[in-house]
């Protein structure tokens, strides 16, 4: 089942210049791009992307680290494309991501984790209408 959903490269992924390497990873599973922007997440928006977790003790961190810089905001395209991201992408804490995921290989935090994919069809619909509101 052709799906879309959203991708998000956060700020540590721009920082330490591995845009071109994760993106590459996800191109070579054979997901397609159908939106992609280089842009700085404005508070309002980090609250509207992450609004299960407004009241979380873990969210102002959180907040101040994906406002803090650019981030490569993304949809992309292929079969169970949320599920295969999600894969591709690895466990949450990259300390504890196993090796051949993107965090697993390049992450070592369980915050600045460099990825952002959504977590079901449901979330990447309201994430997708977040980030690219006039994509069709």
């Amino acid at each position: 089942m052709t799906q879309r959903t959203l991708v998000l490269l956060k700020p540590d992924a721009v920082r330490r210049g591995l845009v071109g390497e994760i993106l590459g990873r996800f191109e070579a599973k054979g997901l397609t791009i159908v939106a992609m922007e280089h842009r700085t997440i404005d508070p309002a928006t980090a609250d509207q992307h992450y609004a299960e977790h407004l009241e979380r003790d873990f969210y102002p961190p959180l907040r101040e680290f994906i406002t803090s810089g650019p981030v490569v905001a993304m949809v992309l395209e292929g079969d169970e494309a949320v599920e295969v991201v999600r894969r591709l992408n690895g466990a949450t804490d990259g300390r504890s991501a196993v090796p051949g995921t993107i965090r697993g290989d390049l992450s070592l935090s369980n915050r600045e984790n460099l990825v952002h994919g959504s977590d079901s069809w449901e979330s990447a619909v309201r994430e997708m209408a977040i980030w690219f509101p006039d994509l069709d």
